[in-house]
């Protein structure tokens, strides 16, 4: 393989990668079907109180008034 040959190669390589990271990015969709998960077990022995909904609330939403 010359040298031309494989830096056009490593180039298309290269504008791939570039295109998969855009993606990304954007946050496409890849066709993957979503995945009902259960949250069961993972957050066991939280303690959630009404402070901690409250403050979150106010991070998500700091426009918005409560």
């Amino acid at each position: 393989m010359t040298n031309q040959a494989s830096t056009v190669k490593y180039l298309n390589k290269l504008e791939k990668l570039e295109m998969e990271i855009s993606k990304l990015k954007k946050g496409v969709n890849f066709g993957l079907p979503k995945k009902v998960i259960s949250l069961k077990g993972i957050l066991k022995g939280v303690k959630i109180t009404e402070k901690d909904i409250e403050k979150a609330k106010k991070s998500l939403f700091k426009e918005a008034k409560f």
